[in-house]
């Protein structure tokens, strides 16, 4: 009898001690573990006449526009879409892909904060990413996410607007991009 209550006795002290133990606040805010991209080897370069695995008709679905045009591939790859709204005339919708293959997300962070945009950061695919949102020749605004070894952004701008949100779009196109298999 007397083993069983020394044997009690001392699950009751050890579960006390493990409790007061364990029992603190912790100050801060949760962060998500991975501080890498999801995908360190996929390439989003221009490949078989795709910008950002995207090809021309893909990205005019993503933006539900009535026609586009492709002026410019390589490095960069610049669309020309026009889009409808109800009765009113077409709309022209400029939309630019960019891979930096070995840049950074803080840079470019940093570079469009120093152009005066209003950066805002988000997730996107499960990639960090942030738009960058700046009104000088009409309504614009980039989507730039960490990707492969580097970041891949689209800009859209709503050529001679004043109104509307152009981010919505770009991250339309990012999210495309990052989820497009080749």
């Amino acid at each position: 009898m007397r083993r069983r209550v020394e044997w009690v006795l001392l699950v009751a002290v050890t579960a006390t001690a493990t409790v007061a133990a364990c029992a603190q606040t912790v100050t801060g805010t949760a962060q998500r573990a991975d501080s890498v991209v999801p995908d360190p080897d996929r390439s989003y370069g221009y490949v078989n006449d795709r910008c950002g695995l995207l090809d021309d008709s893909s990205v005019q679905a993503t933006l539900g526009a009535d026609n586009v045009t492709r002026p410019y591939s390589g490095a960069v790859c610049q669309y020309v879409l026009s889009r409808r709204s109800g009765s009113s005339a077409a709309a022209t919708v400029d939309a630019t892909f960019s891979w930096f293959e070995t840049g950074s997300l803080a840079r470019e962070r940093d570079l469009a904060a120093g152009h005066g945009a209003v950066v805002t950061d988000t997730l996107i695919e499960r990639h960090k990413a942030f738009s960058a949102r700046r009104d000088v020749t009409g309504v614009a605004c980039s989507a730039t996410a960490a990707a492969g070894s580097g970041v891949v952004s689209w800009w859209v701008q709503y050529r001679g607007a004043k109104s509307g949100d152009p981010c919505v779009d770009a991250q339309k196109l990012l999210s495309a991009t990052l989820r497009s298999d080749m």
